[in-house]
């Protein structure tokens, strides 16, 4: 039987910038794509071509890479994501739209859509762009270039649009947020450096470091079965199983038992969301209290650590940080702290990460972050087996010292064909992210510090505002990233900053009908990775670093055109006005097509030029880089600078480890929330969500939400494979299948609550539904949802209601606190009850009758439109 036709390769990362990992194979049938699967490199190289790699750990236990890529479910899944019902299938207008005469901005999210042409649609908004421009200026035009989504290059997902209006006199950009980051940024750095994002940057060779001396692993809410396989495939998890071999204890710390505790934990201390910072306290209060703590390396290593104790000791507030303090905080016994902290004391302790969750993306967050520098500063870290290591984003930012595992020779980049928006660049036209519902309503705003994931520690304490001088306000939004309201904090009053009458105009292009989309006033169909061609590189997956001819495997599907296609329809129409848009597509293209643009990223893209081949490279299809020379003898993670500080400094201002952050005490002496010294923070700067609050009385729950099992952010919500699998959806007894919301038996008893039964998890902000799965691996007081369900709106707004389970929506608006610009979407208050969804659909029967198209796949564009079948 005939499978296939050909085979194309193809990069299926989800980072949008160009790169990432999952590189895989897929088979094209008479057009359409029928089969993903890994790739074997066998059959192309050998070991010795490959520098093939070994790690040994205790008991002479090996570890290595394979010759098969470690390809995870998401791309497997992919030509599901292809297909899927809710695409674009051609662009649209929003039936009361109408620039001409009345825009309706209060309709945005309720009005269905109507079909119009490309040809329509790009005249419509050069038009918009045009009148912006004479009216308010090029800034008033907000561009949504950053954020995840597909990996390309040439047809770029994230910022097209930036090139083009760069070309007719400036825009601003919505700064890309260091949203997997947040209290490493805000606050780690300021304790050891580590430029970009205050994750530990000095990482070579550690994994074979830990398996060969670290006596326990604190997986600190870190997930990686979970959170890698968007971004860097199935080698963390096989990572995570050899420390399993070698005899490394793994200890898992989080409020939910989550797929990586389940699998590897020998212990659970379920912490309550956000209390970590009082459990890293009471440990600290421990180790100085009995003099388990490597005080001559905080002698040398260090500087400001009496500030600290005398904080911990109670001299700063009359309250000492005892584990009998914090056990009623952060809900573990006091028992199990200084257990917890007389075994890290006698042992080598490494903390293991993997982005994400209530530890880093809450209030305050950089407490937590900054206490974990501290407490593995008290235990010598950089000695052997101590150290900190993430099973993620291996070449983060080109980074190869990021990687624990044996490096390639190149860290490969496609930014010679790169067509989208660099992140970090425009500096003088930004808004920070979390901040960019004030600019939609037409507010004058500052906050300090770009936080656009890529600038470095200083910047923070750079004061910016917006508009800048005497341009005008927001006026248009033109985004390729529509999933705010699912992926970023206070997404509620988001959709009502996308309503406000300033807005006089919202562009979307995307691939798929969801979330912020269903609010824009004219949509652009765009295409998949399969629909077009493209050069890739896979430089995460902890193999080896490769670059990608990216065949075009099938024909768009609709009437999609890719990003690049779309921008460049959209600069033909503006060049009709003549002017500043004169011969407008040939300075944005220069005149290349695909074909030339790839052969430049691949002869740009770090390889040298002996050993490129391009003629080799298309017909292969992908190029491996071989492991770097003498890998074994690069210096471990932070050993030298536990050797030899002076000679190894790091990148603070002193060059030491800084309990006291010199650099904060200098620009925000009088902040109470990010001071000099970590502290706990019970309240303020716009957050009152502990569980001593008196809004607990009415919201008792801590909202836990951390990275989806089953999607990726916003992405493969529509998957129905996905939704077949028990834990994905639980299907309520109207047959809608909802997001599931996890509770702790005790709770669901208390509340009269089952498996199976629909409901609100609600505040002050709004209510989003879900159905109830009642479950041990949760604690107490504690209400697990993934974030990025796909939203179906019944009510849009503060105090609206969602049926698809955008637990963001809910979400406090105000950020990590007053002078950190970082999301909050984990631990904070909300109420859960068990509700009536057929009253529910009798008041609001149109919202409700949404979905008799869906089948299992969830949402369907056809919802949506009028006058189409």
């Amino acid at each position: 039987m005939r499978t296939k036709d050909r085979t194309v390769v193809h990069n299926l990362g989800l980072e949008a910038c160009g790169g990432g990992a999952n590189m895989v194979a897929a088979d094209v049938l008479d057009g359409r794509l029928v089969r993903i699967r890994p790739m074997r490199f066998d059959g192309d190289y050998t070991e010795e071509e490959l520098n093939y790699w070994r790690l040994t750990g205790r008991d002479g236990i090996t570890f290595e890479p394979g010759m098969k890529t470690p390809t995870p479910n998401f791309p497997l899944t992919y030509k599901r994501r292809t297909y899927s019902r809710n695409r674009v299938p051609f662009p649209m207008r929003r039936v009361d739209w109408d620039p001409e005469g009345e825009r309706n901005p209060q309709n945005r999210g309720t009005s269905k859509y109507v079909r119009i042409s490309w040809d329509e649609a790009c005249r419509l908004i050069a038009s918009e762009i045009r009148r912006v421009h004479e009216e308010y200026g090029p800034y008033s035009i907000l561009c949504q270039a950053d954020g995840h989504g597909e990996s390309k290059a040439v047809h770029c997902c994230h910022g097209c649009q930036t090139r083009l209006l760069d070309l007719c006199g400036g825009y601003t950009v919505q700064a890309r947020n260091p949203d997997s980051w947040e209290g490493w940024y805000w606050g780690a750095k300021h304790a050891w450096g580590m430029d970009p994002v205050g994750q530990n940057t000095l990482s070579t060779n550690t994994a074979q470091d830990i398996a060969q001396h670290a006596d326990a692993m604190l997986y600190w809410g870190c997930d990686l079965e979970t959170n890698t396989s968007a971004w860097g495939g199935q080698l963390a998890s096989r990572l995570a199983y050899w420390f399993d071999d070698c005899g490394v204890k793994h200890i898992a710390i989080a409020p939910d038992c989550n797929y990586t505790a389940v699998v590897h934990a020998d212990k659970w201390l379920p912490v309550l969301p956000n209390t970590d910072a009082a459990l890293q306290l009471a440990i600290a209060y421990v180790w100085m209290t009995e003099g388990t703590y490597e005080k001559d390396y905080l002698e040398t290593h260090a500087i400001g650590f009496d500030w600290f104790e005398y904080y911990v000791l109670g001299n700063e507030d009359g309250v000492a940080k005892t584990p009998e303090w914090a056990e009623p905080i952060c809900g573990i016994p006091a028992y199990k702290i200084k257990a917890l902290a007389r075994y890290w004391a006698r042992h080598n302790v490494s903390i293991a990460h993997c982005n994400g969750g209530s530890f880093i993306r809450s209030a305050f967050a950089t407490e937590p972050a900054r206490l974990e520098v501290y407490l593995m500063a008290m235990q010598g870290i950089g000695m052997p087996g101590r150290t900190t290591i993430k099973f993620i984003e291996w070449t983060l930012f080109g980074m190869a010292s990021c990687s624990p595992l044996p490096p390639s020779k190149v860290a490969p980049s496609t930014a010679a064909c790169f067509n989208g928006w660099v992140i970090g660049s425009n500096p003088d036209h930004t808004i920070a992210k979390c901040h960019v519902h004030k600019a939609l309503r037409g507010e004058r705003l500052s906050w300090y510090g770009h936080g656009t994931a890529a600038n470095d520690r200083p910047d923070q304490f750079v004061k910016l505002e917006f508009p800048v001088g005497d341009n005008g306000p927001v006026k248009m939004l033109w985004s390729d990233n529509p999933a705010f309201s699912t992926s970023l904090n206070g997404g509620s009053e988001y959709l009502d900053a996308l309503r406000s009458e300033n807005l006089e105009c919202y562009v979307v292009q995307v691939p798929w009908f969801e979330d912020d989309a269903r609010f824009a006033d004219i949509v652009l169909p765009i295409t998949t990775k399969f629909e077009s061609a493209d050069f890739g590189t896979d430089a995460d997956s902890g193999q080896w670093n490769a670059v990608i001819y990216e065949e075009q495997a099938i024909e768009p599907v609709g009437e999609a055109r890719t990003d690049w296609e779309a921008v460049q329809s959209v600069a033909r129409a503006l060049e009709a006005y003549g002017g500043i848009y004169e011969n407008l597509w040939e300075r944005l293209t220069g005149g290349k097509d695909t074909e030339t643009q790839v052969r430049e990223g691949y002869e740009a893209c770090g390889i040298p030029e002996a050993e490129r081949d391009w003629d080799a490279f298309k017909e292969r299809k992908y190029q491996l880089i071989p492991t770097v020379e003498g890998w074994q003898d690069q210096r471990v993670g932070l050993s030298g600078f536990y050797e030899n500080p002076e000679v190894f400094p790091l990148t603070t201002p002193t060059g030491k480890i800084e309990f006291y952050a010199t650099g904060l005490a200098d620009h925000f002496p009088d902040d109470a929330f990010r001071g000099p010294v970590a502290h706990w923070i019970e309240a303020g700067d716009g957050h009152d969500d502990r569980l001593s609050s008196e809004r607990a009385q009415k919201y008792p729950f801590l909202v836990e939400s951390n990275h989806p099992r089953w999607r990726v952010h916003a992405e493969f919500d529509d998957v129905e494979w996905f939704r077949e699998i028990e834990t994905c959806k639980v299907i309520g007894p109207d047959g809608y299948a909802y997001e599931p919301v996890w509770l702790n038996p005790v709770d669901a008893a208390r509340l009269g609550i089952e498996s199976g039964d629909v409901v609100s998890v609600f505040n002050e902000r709004g209510s989003v539904l879900g159905g109830a799965r009642v479950t041990e691996r949760v604690r107490p007081s504690v209400v697990y949802v993934d974030h990025g369900a796909n939203s179906d709106i019944i009510v849009p707004g503060i105090g609206g209601l969602d049926r698809g389970g955008d637990i963001n929506l809910i979400c406090p608006t105000a950020t990590t606190s007053g002078n950190a610009s970082g999301e909050v979407t984990s631990g904070y208050l909300a109420g859960v009850e068990k509700v009536d969804v057929f009253e529910l659909a009798r008041r609001y029967p149109e919202q409700f009758a949404r979905g008799a198209n869906r089948g299992g796949a969830g949402g369907d564009v056809r919802d949506y439109l009028e006058g189409e079948e």
